[in-house]
This record gives C-alpha cells, structure tokens and sequence, in this order.
C-alpha cells in the first residue's frame, strides 16, 4: 500500500495525490450484494427538513457495507478471501468465509482490515483463539503491551472505539475484572475486561497522507463548501457585515452565537467519566482537558 502522485497537468492535479489500492485484491470485484444495502441522503437534515448538519449535501452514490462490529461467532476459522475498498470509511475491509455452525452452509461477512492482513490468511474469535493479528478476543485474553482495535465500551455492543484508519491502542494491564487501554488520543481509559478487542492497527494507514488537490473532490465525497462567518451578511452570521474587510470584532462562534474556541465540550458529571485513568492532553496548550 502506498500514494501516486498525479502529474501536474493541470493546477487541480498539481500537488494531488491518491491511494495506489495496492492492497485490494481484486478492484473489478463488486461488493458482497447480501452484506451491502442501500445508503439513503439527507444533506444534512433532520426529519423536519431543517439542516442539523452544515456543510453536508451531494456527493458519489454509494452502497452500505455492513461491517461485522461484534465478531460473536466463536471457535470458526474464517478464512479471508479478499481485501476490499470501502467507500464508507477511510481503512479496508476483508471480507471472510466461514462454516456456519447451524447449518451446512457457508456464510460471509465483513471486518475492519487490520495491517499486514492479506487474502488467504486464517482468522477466528472467541476465549480460545490464538493473539495475532486479525483475531478478536476478549481484553482479559490478550497479552499485555498488544496493540488493539475495534474494541467495546460494553460487554456485546461491538467495537466502537479505534476503527479509522492508521490507528491503534495499546492494552496496559488487566486485573480483578478490569482492563487499562491506552487510546490513540493518549487518554488511558478503564474497560471491562470481557469486552472484545482485534489483534493489530487498522490498516491503510497512508491514508492521512493523500492531498485532495480540488475543492471537486471534496464535493464528491459529500461535503459542500464552507463559508467564512465575516464573509456573511449580519442577519446570516453574528460575525458578519462591516464596512470593508472585518477581521471579526468578537470570539470566533458559530451562527447561533455559541462559541468555537476553548470551550469544554465534554459534559463535566458525564457517567463514564469515572473510568478515565487520565485524561488526554490538550492539543493547544499541552495540558490535561477538564
């Protein structure tokens, strides 16, 4: 896996850059029709029609692969029979076969494709289940030191923590039913230690390193164009209007008056709150957030 640099034939092309998709096994392969369904719009509206999400609207068709989060089949190999582009997500999927224990049949399903993975490669889940890369098994199960993604919060609700591309966590230690994760954030954070986690860093992790080169691209991906508040008129913005170029006049906010900087945006009497060892430091100032 790696980025191809286009060629500067014109000044959108100049600079871009793109995945070579090297690690997909089969580009003309279209995607898994029982595991895909359809992804419907909203442009960044709610039920009523009003925008809830600025910025948001257009963007290439795309079809919903269902990811398998929870990984419960247990004792199965599962064997990876392609490495897959996911248009939903900025990592790879794999997608796995598998003998299904109820019936004598095959089945199939997909997962987040952890770096160093690749077609014909064997996998499992469950207590029994060996620690490399692939496999998913419960905290209490993996060595320490292990790097990990896709883990639970909660016992049974699936992976919800470290999916994107690149990242990884760290198990520090288990003990009387708990589990200490340190997360790409630097935040260490307490965890039930029968919570699932997958062995490895999730892949494509070159990913961070593409230039999109044009505003074109970014509107495929579904995102429109976003408008500086002192750009606006002052019935639009509260930073708007002025006589010649503003530099503002007040804190940076959005166009509700909330403001955008230095704010906590963690609620303070949070419940989850108690199982943060420590918290992550601050990216402006290098100190503990609230």
């Amino acid at each position: 896996m790696g980025i191809r640099q286009y060629k500067p034939v014109t000044p959108g092309r100049r600079g871009a850059s793109v995945s070579d998709f090297s690690e997909i096994t089969d580009r003309k392969k279209r995607p898994e029709k029982s595991l895909t369904v359809r992804l419907k719009k909203h442009g960044g509206r709610n039920n009523q029609g009003k925008i809830t999400s600025r910025h948001r609207g257009g963007g290439h068709r795309r079809l919903y692969r269902i990811i398998d989060f929870k990984r419960r089949v247990d004792g199965v190999p599962m064997t990876v029979t392609h490495i897959e582009y996911d248009p939903n997500r900025n990592c790879r999927i794999a997608l796995l076969e598998f003998e299904c224990p109820d019936a004598k049949s095959t089945a199939k399903c997909y997962i987040l494709a952890p770096a160093g993975l690749k077609a014909g490669d064997v996998v499992s889940n469950g207590e029994n289940a060996e620690p490399k890369i692939g496999n998913c098994l419960p905290l209490s199960k993996i060595p320490p030191g292990t790097e990990i993604h896709n883990i639970e919060l909660q016992p049974g609700r699936g992976g919800q923590l470290v999916r994107s591309a690149g990242n990884r966590a760290v198990l520090n230690a288990t003990e009387k039913g708990w589990a200490q994760v340190t997360l790409p954030s630097g935040e260490v954070r307490r965890l039930p230690s029968a919570c699932r986690a997958t062995i490895g860093a999730v892949g494509n992790a070159e990913f961070q390193n593409i230039v999109l080169g044009k505003a074109g691209r970014k509107r495929w991906m579904g995102r429109r164009p976003h408008v500086r508040g002192t750009a606006m008129n002052p019935i639009a913005h509260p930073m708007g209007g002025g006589e010649g170029r503003n530099s503002g006049g007040r804190h940076p906010c959005s166009p509700t008056g909330k403001l955008a900087k230095g704010g906590n945006t963690r609620k303070r009497r949070k419940a989850s709150s108690k199982a943060i060892v420590r918290r992550r430091r601050s990216r402006r100032y290098g100190q503990k957030k609230i």
